[in-house]
């Protein structure tokens, strides 16, 4: 899965680091001279180098980026050189420019065993995959191919970790502006860059066992429709059953979860008392309503009871996939045929089944079974021969990195393998690092207006109370761009806002883990505001209508666990979204220093 993904993501962190660095190298020509200068000279040619690296890799030509690596290794080998010995030793004691000379140098060091070996066994594992022999190839993957490349990678992923460990250890607090940004910078690169040699790792580790390669395996798709948005994307309106067997996947199965799944006049699985204040019973007996919380997991627990119930089959494990996924893989595959409808491109495909589906159905159910042929239309082309082993695997990667692939597994070592990916589709309940905080949409208008939605956020540390407690703000703008006319009525739907060309949406805002909401407003004004609580995160909701041409602003002020002892940095957040038909625009405030901004 992850060969291509890592060629394609490792460049441009790894070129803006070597800028930074160089940067950093400049400024400390006070302590160190010409030696400095060198080093920086160096790390600009390591620039030019990596970007270089990086186009050879994504293009395949494996050979060359060899050749290229072996150049940057030569200047990163240099810089190291030109940052140790007596003078830098003297600049590592300065009284006050000691800590920040100290982690230049070990980041320089940290670069200079990226360059002499992490990325020649990211090289190597790319080089001995065939990546034609994994993706399906009449429907059948090799299996044997894809397990052969586990310790490949795993050797690349404890190369990675090791240096991490090293930097991760580097205490931030005090350090000049420049050096601090520049620890920061390689810290959260190299943590991405190991998140997807793990990644990887556990993919060429898991696809085996999960494709069958010891038993059969059945697992239900759900297909999320995001015109009617749900947490972890839309409502499930389509769904098949996928069965592996030794490799080879097929459609056994396909429905729609309105007219073959229907509801159930009590809960399938027990809900925690919490939940029911959140989301009603509707959770756990309207099929289309098992993700109103972002917790995957819940979600895929509650369908598979759903399908057990009516199908008397308990399935293995349960997938989501959204039209915009669908639309990425399309780029690897072509344009395919859909029986009964047009046919579905790249570019068109999103438009087609979130919009103009609707406008062009003769009756109810029009939708569901074409959102089904579709799906079953993309899942026999990425079988086939004309589809771009490259692309596919870039495609899927980028589908997983926006949570638009979820995946849940009964069993508890998959389980394991899978949990913090971002294939778990998981809030953790506790934060790392960084707080976590998660803007979640759920439809509320009973329509499928989610296509016309524009959703915006913004994310910002904006104080460090005594009790060492971060306090952060939120804002969150919907835009519609609905017509005020001429809208059918299966996209109109129950038009519970009132007027129906009117986008209603239940905003979800979730604190930090242990953390806590403070205040709510909407447009400036206070709002009512409902609350709650799940995975050890106060929750928010808020109801907001958008008319045709509108837009609407929420903003709250969170509050995070207190942060460790001593830290004078607070930590940029990270922000959780559903996905959406149409990508966000956000932004998420720079790390902050308690008593200062920075």
């Amino acid at each position: 899965m992850s060969g291509a993904h890592v060629r394609r993501r490792r460049g441009p962190w790894v070129r803006r680091l070597v800028l930074a660095l160089a940067c950093l190298v400049l400024l400390g020509a006070a302590w160190t001279g010409a030696r400095a200068a060198g080093a920086r000279g160096d790390l600009a040619q390591a620039s030019r180098l990596v970007a270089q690296l990086e186009r050879e890799a994504r293009g395949g030509d494996i050979a060359a980026a060899r050749r290229t690596l072996t150049a940057l290794r030569a200047e990163t080998r240099a810089a190291r050189i030109r940052t140790t010995g007596p003078d830098w030793w003297l600049a590592r004691r300065a009284p006050v420019a000691g800590p920040s000379a100290t982690a230049a140098q070990t980041l320089v060091q940290a670069l200079d065993d990226v360059a002499r070996h992490g990325l020649p066994a990211l090289l190597d594992a790319a080089g001995g995959i065939d990546l034609s022999t994994v993706v399906p190839r009449g429907g059948r993957m090799d299996l044997t191919a894809v397990a052969a490349a586990a310790p490949a990678l795993a050797g690349a992923d404890a190369q990675l970790r090791a240096v991490l460990g090293r930097v991760a250890a580097i205490e931030v607090d005090g350090l000049v502006p420049q050096v601090r940004a520049a620890v920061t910078a390689f810290r959260e690169g190299l943590d991405r860059l190991v998140s997807l040699t793990g990644a990887a790792v556990r993919a060429a580790t898991l696809l085996p066992s999960l494709l069958g390669a010891d038993r059969p395996r059945t697992y239900l798709m759900l297909v999320q429709n995001l015109a009617e948005l749900r947490a972890t994307g839309g409502m499930a309106g389509a769904f098949a059953v996928l069965r592996a067997d030794r490799g080879q996947l097929r459609i056994v199965r396909q429905g729609a979860a309105a007219t073959d799944l229907k509801a159930f006049t009590e809960p399938v699985l027990p809900l925690a008392p919490a939940m029911r204040l959140l989301y009603t019973d509707r959770l756990g007996t309207y099929p289309a309503n098992v993700n109103l919380t972002p917790h995957f997991p819940t979600a895929a627990a509650l369908a598979r009871e759903m399908y057990r119930r009516r199908y008397g089959q308990t399935v293995d494990g349960v997938l989501a996939v959204d039209p915009v996924a669908l639309s990425y893989l399309l780029r690897a595959t072509g344009p395919v045929r859909v029986p009964g409808g047009r046919s579905l491109t790249a570019d068109g495909a999103v438009a087609t089944l979130l919009s103009d589906v609707y406008l062009r159905a003769q009756d109810a159910g029009a939708e569901d079974r074409y959102f089904a042929n579709a799906a079953r239309a993309v899942f026999d082309a990425l079988g086939g021969a004309a589809v771009h082993p490259r692309t596919a695997l870039d495609m899927f990667a980028r589908a997983a990195r926006e949570r638009r692939i979820l995946l849940w597994t009964a069993d508890p070592r998959e389980r394991a393998a899978i949990a913090g990916t971002v294939l778990e589709g998981a809030l953790p309940e506790r934060d790392g690092e960084r707080p976590t905080v998660g803007v979640f949409l759920n439809d509320g208008s009973g329509a499928k207006l989610g296509y016309y939605l524009r959703p915006a956020a913004d994310l910002r540390v904006t104080g460090c109370r005594p009790d060492g407690r971060l306090e952060l703000a939120v804002r969150v703008t919907l835009s519609s761009t609905a017509p005020r006319s001429g809208l059918p009525r299966s996209v109109l739907g129950l038009g519970l806002a009132g007027d129906p060309y009117t986008v209603r949406t239940n905003v979800m805002v979730f604190s930090p883990a242990q953390g806590a909401i403070v205040t709510a407003r909407m447009d400036g004004a206070a709002a009512a505001l409902g609350t709650g609580a799940e995975r050890a995160r106060a929750v928010g909701v808020i109801t907001v209508d958008v008319p045709p041409g509108a837009s609407r602003t929420v903003e709250m002020t969170l509050l995070t666990a207190p942060m460790p002892r001593g830290s004078r940095v607070a930590p940029r957040p990270d922000l959780w979204l559903t996905p959406t038909a149409t990508a966000w625009r956000t932004s998420v405030g720079p790390d902050h220093v308690c008593g200062r901004p920075r």
